[in-house]
C-alpha cells in the first residue's frame, strides 16, 4: 500500500516542530509550511542520490530562507543522509551538531551553500546556474545537464540583492533556474503586507522570468507547476501560497508563527491535528521507507552518468576542473612573464599590471570566468579574445554583471560552489561595502573567488572622497579567511595572482591602483609575495629605521629610504602585499622580517587601524586620519602628507 504524500510531508512537519521545541530555539513555521512543496520537489523532480551528495551532475537545491533550516535537515535525514542522523536532528542548534541554526556549506553534507543572511541564497543560486551553463558549454549534455532549485521567502525577496540577482538571471535567460517562493505573507514583525506592497509575480515577469502561482499545499498543482518550469526557455518563479506552521491546528497560519511558537500544549495539539500519534522524533516505518526510496531514486541515473564520465574523452579534464585542480602548466606563461619583468622592469598602475598578468593566465586556465560591475575598462579584468558569457550557447568567459556589486559577488560564490569554474570580477574598492556580505559568506564557506578592487586609495584622485577608500583595507583585513593582496608593482601583481589561484579554500581581494607606481622589485624570481611581507630594500649597515608599506606606498617608502641615507640614517624597507599570508609564516621569519631597528614607520594611503602588528603601539604611521578630497592624486598625497619627505621626517623625529 502506497504512502500518502501528505503523510510524507507531515514527517517533515513533526521533525521540524520536535527539533525546534527541543532546542527551545529556531523556526518551525516555514519548514512546516513548505513541507508539501519540498515533498513534491524531492520525490518527483530533484535529481539527486542521497548516498552521493557531491555527485557532480546533481540538481542543486538552495534554501535561501536559511532560517527554515529544519526543512533541509529533515529532508536530508528522511532521504537517507548518513551525516544527518536522528541524533543530529535531536541536537539541532547544539554545539558540535551537523544541524546548525542556519545551513552551513562544508559543515553538513548535502547543504550546497551557507544561507541565513536573506537574499544571499537566491543570488548565490544564480551563480550556480551560470556555472552549470558554462560547464555544459565546455563538456556537453552527457556530463553537465542539471537544474538549480531555490526556496525563497518574503524576506529574501525584500533584500536588495535579490533584485540584482533576479534581473541578472533574467538577462542571461538561465532556464535551468527555478525559484519556489514561499508566499506565506509572514515576517517577524507580522504580515508581510505591513512593509511590502509589491507584486512579486509582476516583478519577476518584468525581469524576464516565466511566472506561475499555485496552492502550495496541493501536491498535484505543485507538481504541474514544476513540470511547467522544466519546459521554459527562461528562468522560472513559482509563487507557492502556503500557510505558516501548516498542520499546527489552531496555530496554523498564525501571523506570529515565524519563530519558535509551538510550546508544549501547542505541539501536542499540532500532533493531534495531523493525526500523528507517535512521540517526538519517531517516524512510522512505512513513511520512513517511502522517504528512503525517494532518496535512492537517483542512484541509477547517477550510475549511468558515472559510466558516461568514464567513457568520455573529456572526463579527465572535467574531473580535474571539478576538483579545483589547475591545468598542467597553468603558470608557465606567467612565470616567464615575471622573469622578463625582473630583467626589464615596467612602471604602471597596478590595475594595468593585474590585467597583464591575467593575459598570461586566462588562456592557460580555461575555467577562469571574469567580469566587471560595469567598470571593465577601469578594472582591467577583460583580456583580449574573451567573449561574453551569454545565451544561447554560454561558451563565453566574460560576464557583464552590470552595476550589481552585491549580486556579482554572491553569484561568484555560487559559481565556485558549483565547481568547475574559477570566478573573478572587478569593481572599485570603495564599493566593496556593497558586496561585503557576499565576500564574508565566501570567506566563511572557503571558496576560491577573486575580487578585483581597483582605485584602492586617495590615489584615484579627482572623483573625490565618495570614491576614495580609506577604511576599506582595514575592514577587509579584519575578515577571517580572506586574503587581501595589495601589490606594489608588476612583479608583485603577478605573484599575487598566482598565489590567489593556488588557494582552493580562501577567497582573495586584489587591491589595485589607478595611478602609475614606480618599479619596486628587481630581484628574486621566488614568489616573495606569497610570504605576505618581505624585505624589498635592505639598510646600508645596521638598520636604524624600518619602513613598512603596501601597494603604491612602497614607492614612497623606497624614496624615503634614499632621503634618510643622504642624512646618514640607515633604513630598510619591507613590502607587505598580504598581511594574512605573513601571519602564516614561521615566528622566526616574521621576527626577522620585522627586524630590530629602533624606529618603525608604516606608510599607507589609508587609516592606521591594524598596522600595530608591524610597528607596535609606539610606531609611527604616515597615512590618512579622515576622508579624502577631490584633486589630482599628486596634490592629494602632498596635502595629506603622504610623501617621501614626510616619511623621512617622521622617522628622524622618532630617532
Amino acid at each position: 500500500m502506497s504512502v500518502s504524500p501528505v503523510k510524507m510531508a507531515d514527517a517533515i512537519r513533526v521533525l521540524s516542530m520536535d527539533a525546534v521545541h527541543a532546542a527551545k530555539s529556531g523556526h518551525q513555521g516555514a519548514p512546516m509550511g513548505l513541507a508539501d512543496v519540498a515533498t513534491v520537489l524531492f520525490t518527483k523532480f530533484l535529481k539527486y542520490d542521497a548516498a552521493k551528495p557531491d555527485w557532480a551532475d546533481r540538481d542543486r537545491f538552495v534554501l535561501s530562507a536559511g532560517h527554515a533550516s529544519m526543512l533541509i535537515y529533515s529532508l536530508l535525514h528522511l532521504t537517507g543522509s548518513k551525516a544527518v542522523t536522528m541524533d543530529e536532528i535531536k541536537n539541532f542548534r547544539q554545539w558540535g551538531s551537523k544541524t546548525a541554526g542556519h545551513p552551513e556549506y562544508g559543515h553538513t553534507p548535502g547543504v550546497e551553500t551557507t544561507t541565513g543572511p536573506l537574499g544571499q541564497g537566491i543570488a548565490t543560486a544564480v551563480g550556480m546556474a551560470m556555472a552549470e551553463r558554462s560547464m555544459n558549454a565546455r563538456y556537453g549534455d552527457d556530463l553537465v545537464d542539471h537544474r538549480t532549485w531555490v526556496i525563497a521567502g518574503d524576506g529574501c525577496l525584500m533584500e536588495g540583492v535579490s533584485q540584482e540577482a533576479i534581473s541578472l538571471a533574467g538577462r542571461l535567460k538561465l532556464s535551468k533556474l527555478t525559484v519556489l517562493f514561499d508566499d506565506n505573507n509572514t515576517t517577524i514583525d507580522g504580515a508581510a503586507t505591513i512593509s511590502e506592497t509589491g507584486d512579486q509575480l509582476a516583478r519577476f515577469k518584468a525581469a524576464g522570468w516565466a511566472v506561475k502561482a499555485v496552492d502550495g499545499h496541493d501536491h498535484g498543482k505543485i507538481a504541474a507547476a514544476m513540470r511547467w518550469a522544466t519546459r521554459q526557455s527562461v528562468p522560472t518563479m513559482i509563487a507557492c501560497r502556503t500557510l505558516i506552521s501548516k498542520g499546527a491546528g489552531a496555530k496554523e497560519g498564525d501571523v506570529n508563527g515565524h519563530g519558535y511558537s509551538l510550546f508544549d500544549e501547542e505541539a501536542t495539539l499540532a500532533r493531534q491535528a495531523m493525526g500523528w500519534p507517535l512521540p517526538p522524533f519517531e517516524i512510522p516505518d512505512d513513511i520512513a521507507d517511502a522517504w528512503r526510496k525517494a532518496g535512492r531514486k537517483g542512484a541509477s541515473v547517477r550510475r549511468k552518468w558515472d559510466a558516461r564520465l568514464k567513457a568520455s574523452d573529456k572526463g579527465a579534464d572535467f574531473t580535474r576542473a571539478m576538483k579545483g585542480d589547475l591545468p598542467e602548466g597553468a603558470f608557465k606563461a606567467l612565470d616567464a612573464y615575471i622573469a622578463g619583468l625582473l630583467n626589464e622592469p615596467v612602471a604602471n598602475a597596478t590595475r594595468v599590471h593585474s590585467g597583464s598578468a591575467l593575459a598570461k593566465l586566462t588562456p592557460a586556465i580555461p575555467e577562469m570566468i571574469g567580469g566587471s560591475a560595469d567598470l571593465t575598462g577601469s578594472n582591467n579584468t577583460y583580456v583580449k579574445g574573451m567573449i561574453p558569457f551569454d545565451a544561447p550557447d554560454y561558451a563565453g568567459t566574460y560576464v557583464h554583471y552590470g552595476v550589481r556589486e552585491h549580486g556579482m559577488a554572491a553569484a561568484m560564490n555560487g559559481m565556485a560552489l558549483h565547481g568547475g569554474v574559477i570566478p573573478f570580477s572587478g569593481t572599485f574598492m570603495v564599493f566593496s561595502d556593497y558586496s561585503r556580505a557576499a565576500i564574508r559568506l565566501g570567506a566563511l564557506m572557503g571558496v576560491r573567488v577573486i575580487h578585483v578592487m581597483t582605485h584602492d586609495s586617495i590615489g584615484l584622485g579627482e572623483d573625490g572622497p565618495t570614491h576614495q577608500p580609506v577604511e576599506h583595507l582595514a575592514a577587509l583585513r579584519a575578515m577571517p579567511n580572506l586574503l587581501v593582496f595589495r601589490p606594489a608593482d608588476a612583479v608583485e601583481a603577478a605573484e599575487c595572482w598566482k598565489t590567489a589561484l593556488e588557494q582552493k579554500t580562501t577567497p582573495s581581494i586584489m587591491a589595485l591602483s589607478r595611478q602609475k607606481t614606480p618599479v619596486g622589485r628587481t630581484f628574486a624570481p621566488e614568489n616573495l609575495s606569497a610570504k605576505g611581507a618581505y624585505e624589498i630594500a635592505p639598510a646600508d649597515g645596521k638598520a636604524q629605521v624600518t619602513i613598512f608599506a603596501s601597494g603604491t606606498e612602497v614607492g614612497v617608502a623606497l624614496a624615503a629610504r634614499t632621503i634618510l641615507a643622504t642624512d646618514g640614517i640607515a633604513a630598510r624597507v619591507v613590502s607587505t602585499p598580504c598581511w594574512e599570508l605573513f601571519e602564516q609564516q614561521s615566528p622566526a621569519y616574521r621576527k626577522a622580517t620585522i627586524g630590530d631597528a629602533p624606529v618603525r614607520v608604516a606608510v599607507e594611503a589609508a587609516v592606521r587601524f591594524g598596522w600595530e602588528r608591524f610597528i607596535g603601539e609606539d610606531g609611527v604611521f604616515v597615512g590618512m586620519t579622515g576622508f579624502g578630497a577631490s584633486a589630482p592624486f599628486e596634490r592629494l598625497y602632498k596635502e595629506f602628507g603622504i610623501t617621501p619627505e614626510a616619511v623621512a621626517a617622521a622617522a628622524k623625529a622618532k630617532l
